[in-house]
């Protein structure tokens, strides 16, 4: 079986493996369909809005902000100071900086501000692919799931397939199907070209990579 890659015109034949027990119960396939690469352009992820993230750092600047003001404003109307605010200046101005809690504070507001840079820094929608823009105005992403269920009703279509499990991942596709009956490596054959051909059907951007393993059912009892 060949199959052609896009449109580029490449002929690859699927890669066959035998199991460690001489390919009586499993026949898989590292990639027989490799994808051609995306443009990168069409091709980065979506920008999460971050709403949970950011609503939770403007609330807690929000309260202490408020605890901060109401405590200065009280202090100008000759008023005692908050016994926190109190307690907060008396530590920090006794307490050394090598002190335990110093530092166990320092490393807790460190890695929150590193766990920001990060938030703002990297796109997130790690479940939703990109798909290929149809018009330059039009962006459209495909999540995972939908993904998944695409590739394993059609790779249930195939003729000795019992079950199938797809995980879907940004670059890869692992999908482990179950047959009942014949040859388990034309099993595995004929998934490949399956799967190749709904790949490329999914319009993605950046087409996934397919790793197919087939294998009998299990033993009952």
């Amino acid at each position: 079986m060949s199959e052609s890659q896009g449109h580029e015109g490449t002929q690859r034949l699927p890669v066959m493996e035998k199991a460690a027990d001489g390919g009586l119960g499993q026949s898989s396939s590292a990639a027989a369909y490799e994808p051609a690469e995306g443009t990168d352009g069409a091709g980065g992820r979506f920008w999460s809005a971050r709403r949970v993230p950011a609503g939770i750092v403007a609330l807690l600047l929000l309260i202490g902000a408020g605890l901060f003001l109401y405590d200065i404003a009280a202090v100008r109307a000759h008023r005692p100071a908050m016994r926190w605010r109190r307690t907060l200046a008396r530590e920090l101005a006794e307490r050394p900086l090598d002190d335990t809690w110093v530092l166990v504070g320092a490393g807790v507001v460190a890695v929150l501000g590193i766990w920001l840079l990060v938030l703002a820094a990297t796109p997130g929608m790690r479940a939703v692919l990109t798909m290929r823009p149809a018009h330059t105005d039009v962006r459209a992403g495909l999540h995972r799931d939908a993904a998944a269920t695409v590739l394993r009703d059609r790779a249930m279509e195939v003729s000795g397939v019992q079950s199938v499990r797809v995980r879907m991942h940004r670059r890869r596709a692992d999908v482990r199907a179950v047959s009942h009956f014949r040859e388990l490596d034309a099993v595995r054959a004929d998934v490949d070209g399956t799967l190749a051909d709904a790949v490329r059907g999914l319009g993605l951007a950046r087409p996934p990579a397919l790793s197919v393993h087939v294998r009998r059912p299990g033993r009952k009892g």
